[in-house]
């Protein structure tokens, strides 16, 4: 399967809808032929990076035309690529950078394209929907998301008022989904969703979705809330774990993840039901306890008052590690109220014994808590 633009044939559809500019797929299908080839000497790929959405999108589709490779990473934090791309990359893409800095990978349209037919199936996306991206393409989950936007036929928007869906990570699709009136489909991804956010998201009756996956695996596991109690992998997905930590053999995988491959993820396998921990080198050792660092945020967010919140590990002397919190509150309670809630549903080991309040957490571009700002 070969990434196409999925609305050639509704030319008079809108395919972009960013900022004051609008695109409808038939323009989008002339500026995409229209786009520069590379020159037969000199650069191996074209760079989307720096572009303003509209024209990265073009840009990425162009390459796709033209069987050429093409990097979107952050212009401020561009990883060192030893090498030149394989003949067969296609995307030159990095890593979210949430535990340290971006590493390279590149991947082929395949890993992403076929993968497209089960994703629509199970997010219920149509080409009559309006997908709301909301952070830079640089981010693989929100370039995901565009893409198969346009494969399906979709458009895209940066407007939550005239949104159908959304991709997001849980703290940002609680915000969002309050100013997207249209909201019909709700996309959690990049990290776990807790069930508070659930709990708020489905009682607006929105299908919301939740997948895990890794810029190095792509989609792994998905379910749709309110229908699966567990994530589910992907037909052609094959997941084992050794010593508690996940490995995936995946034909969606990038290119150097290929055969069994693990990012550091902890987690639990029933058959295809899949319950991720969250990352290993996030997992606090109190006193000889594992605590996860995913399970404590998870907690700790559904608490009333607490808009988000970041679990680190604290040396000791005696117990190894202790957790520390690091939270936004919301306003509407203060912190002592809210460690008083904690105590009551927290185990010993896993409750904070430090705590900051902050205006605001440090994120990575896709809205993932940035842990190595953190410690």
């Amino acid at each position: 399967m070969t990434l196409t633009l999925g609305g050639r044939g509704r030319d008079n559809s809108t395919a972009i809808a960013w900022a004051d500019r609008t695109l409808t797929y038939a323009d989008l299908d002339v500026a995409v032929e229209q786009w520069p080839h590379l020159p037969v000497h000199g650069a191996r790929s074209h760079d989307a990076s720096a572009l303003e959405l509209p024209d990265a999108l073009i840009c990425v589709f162009a390459a796709a035309r033209q069987g050429s490779a093409v990097r979107v990473e952050d212009p401020s934090t561009r990883p060192e690529r030893a090498e030149q791309p394989s003949p067969d990359a296609f995307l030159l893409v990095a890593t979210s950078g949430s535990t340290g800095r971006p590493k390279p990978l590149a991947r082929t349209a395949a890993s992403w394209v076929d993968s497209f037919p089960e994703f629509t199936e199970i997010t219920g996306l149509r080409p009559t929907d309006t997908v709301l991206i909301t952070g830079p393409l640089h981010a693989t989950m929100h370039l995901f998301a565009a893409v198969h936007a346009l494969w399906l036929g979709a458009c895209v928007t940066d407007d939550p008022a005239q949104a159908t869906a959304v991709h997001a990570v849980p703290a940002v699709l609680r915000d969002v989904l309050r100013r997207m009136p249209r909201a019909r489909v709700a996309v959690a991804a990049g990290a776990g969703l807790d069930d508070a956010a659930a709990q708020a998201i489905s009682a607006q009756q929105i299908r919301l979705v939740e997948y895990y996956g890794s810029a190095e695996l792509s989609l792994v596991a998905a379910r749709v809330v309110g229908e699966h109690a567990s994530l589910r992998l992907l037909r052609d997905v094959e997941a084992r774990t050794e010593d508690g930590y996940l490995f995936v053999r995946s034909p969606y995988a990038a290119l150097g993840a290929r055969g069994w491959f693990g990012v550091g993820d902890l987690a639990e396998l029933n058959g295809s039901e899949l319950l991720v921990h969250g990352r290993g080198d996030a997992a606090i050792n109190v006193g000889g306890t594992t605590v996860i660092a995913e399970d404590v945020e998870n907690i700790l967010t559904a608490l009333d008052g607490v808009r988000a919140a970041a679990a680190i590990g604290t040396p000791h002397a005696v117990l190894g590690e202790t957790v520390s919190a690091v939270i936004e509150l919301d306003g509407t309670r203060d912190l002592d109220l809210v460690r008083a809630d904690a105590r009551a549903v927290m185990a010993k080991e896993a409750l904070p014994r430090r705590w900051t309040v902050v205006q605001q957490l440090p994120r990575t571009a896709s809205g993932k808590i940035a842990r190595s700002a953190l410690q």
